[in-house]
């Protein structure tokens, strides 16, 4: 079987009751076919591991075909096959990744191509500068999104300048998953560096919500000493 058949073959399976659910959990933005993940993943398993072995320009067509498929379960299938797939990819392959996160954007979506190019940065190390360019300052919010979470993964490897530039740019940026992202952010890397995140703080002019969602574990650890 080719790979165009195989992915035009390649069907989900869900539960219209809960397809129903999941949509309005969502704000009604996307269909859903109502496949929760572990079933998801069951499903598309094979198609998973086949992957392997496909050519660089298959994959990137089976991403495009799938991407497009209006049911949301698929672009979380992408995103899969497209993480698994990552210690292939190249710099170019990369880039061309990008694209991907400004189409049907949501949270949902955007966290989980963040956790592409994180997992990629597990194996580039070196080029973590070059990747946050990718999305810092960009115009579309979604985008600087993934510059303020990038290096959630990260424990003692966090490049403070990194996360201060990106955060900065966006300090006065009225979007709700902007700030939300500032906060994440923040509140992650306070599990490893305390003393930085409590000066950053009080350093900058956060929105209420940035820090409030910052302060989260730093509050904790007070209210236990």
């Amino acid at each position: 079987m080719t790979i165009t058949l195989e992915i035009q073959n390649f069907k989900l399976i869900g539960d219209p009751q809960q397809a129903a659910k999941r949509a309005a959990y969502m704000k009604n933005q996307f269909i859903f076919l109502g496949v929760p993940a572990t079933e998801r993943n069951r499903q598309s398993k094979t198609l998973l591991q086949a992957s392997r072995e496909w050519q660089p320009t298959d994959l990137k067509a089976a991403i495009v075909a799938l991407y497009q498929r209006p049911a949301r379960e698929y672009q979380y299938v992408t995103i899969q096959l497209a993480n698994q797939n990552i210690k292939c990819c190249t710099w170019v392959d990369l880039v061309w990744l990008t694209k991907f996160v400004t189409i049907k954007s949501w949270w949902d979506s955007v966290d989980a191509w963040r956790k592409v190019f994180s997992d990629y940065l597990k194996i580039h190390p070196e080029q973590k500068r070059a990747v946050f360019q990718l999305f810092q300052q960009q115009p579309n919010f979604w985008m600087r999104r993934i510059a303020i979470t990038l290096q959630l993964p990260e424990k003692n490897t966090v490049d403070p300048t990194l996360l201060t530039q990106a955060i900065e740019f966006d300090l006065t940026t009225n979007e709700f998953f902007i700030q939300k992202a500032i906060g994440w952010a923040l509140r992650q890397y306070s599990k490893t560096n305390p003393d930085w995140v409590k000066n950053f703080i009080k350093s900058h002019q956060l929105s209420q919500l940035a820090q409030r969602e910052g302060q989260k574990y730093l509050k904790q650890s007070q209210s236990q000493q």
